[in-house]
């Protein structure tokens, strides 16, 4: 059996190497290191360029997000297929082009795909962050019955949304199922932000002193990934009396 998976291992990265035209050396490692050669090969020309293929886009988006938009609409304009219409609203949306976005996604609610779960909950949010509460709900009260809305972003969203619109109760409700210890810092933030505009500082303070506890027991990728929202959960923790 170990010998089948090292004849396996040493067949992929042959030819990964031999279709990405990679320097002919690495054939060589392979074939006379079968185990240690491929696994740095691995190592090197698939995992490692992956990371660094994914962060160089990234870097590419946040210094020139232009740039992204730009290449999905000649995308879309060379073939208009749903998943290229898609992609340029979600663009259109991350750097709050909320109109282009809102049009976008329209554009995408036909045929098959007239009511796309996915493509509804965006229209929520553009609308939402465009300020249109009232077409924000109507797209809401599309999808809310819908399996998928349960502990989404859409039912955040709407939970938010129906507080504005005075269903105070109805919003704590739907703000509460997010409450989760070591997991959603957004929704848990924004909770305790609720609880201080409707004069429940006993409830605001427990659940920010939760949050900073995790924070103390977390892993350090864990508390790089939140640390912008726990330092933002003490700021308000400090204020709450």
């Amino acid at each position: 059996m170990y010998f089948y998976l090292i004849i396996a291992l040493q067949g992929y990265c042959a030819y990964h190497c031999y279709t990405n035209r990679n320097e002919y050396y690495w054939i060589l490692a392979i074939i006379f290191l079968p185990v240690v050669g491929s696994l740095i090969y691995l190592f090197l020309n698939v995992v490692q360029k992956r990371d660094i293929d994914t962060i160089q886009k990234g870097v590419t988006s946040v210094i020139n997000p232009t740039k992204k938009i730009t290449d999905l609409e000649k995308r879309l304009k060379f073939a208009e297929t749903f998943e290229n219409r898609v992609a340029l609203a979600d663009a259109y949306l991350e750097v709050e082009q909320y109109q282009n976005a809102i049009q976008t996604y329209e554009a995408s609610l036909k045929d098959v795909f007239k009511e796309d779960f996915y493509v509804i909950s965006k229209l929520q949010e553009a609308h939402y962050f465009s300020s249109n509460f009232d077409e924000a709900l109507q797209y809401a009260e599309r999808i809310k019955n819908n399996s998928k809305f349960n502990k989404s972003r859409a039912a955040f969203l709407y939970a938010l949304n129906i507080e504005k619109e005075g269903d105070v109760e109805q919003a704590e409700t739907l703000l509460r199922t997010f409450d989760a210890p070591y997991a959603r810092y957004q929704e848990r933030l924004e909770l305790a932000k609720f609880f201080i505009r409707h004069s429940k500082t006993a409830d605001a303070r427990e659940l920010l002193n939760e949050i900073v506890t995790e924070s103390e027991g977390m892993s350090k990728p864990s508390y790089r990934h939140n640390k912008q929202l726990i330092h933002k959960a003490k700021e308000l923790l400090a204020t709450v009396n």
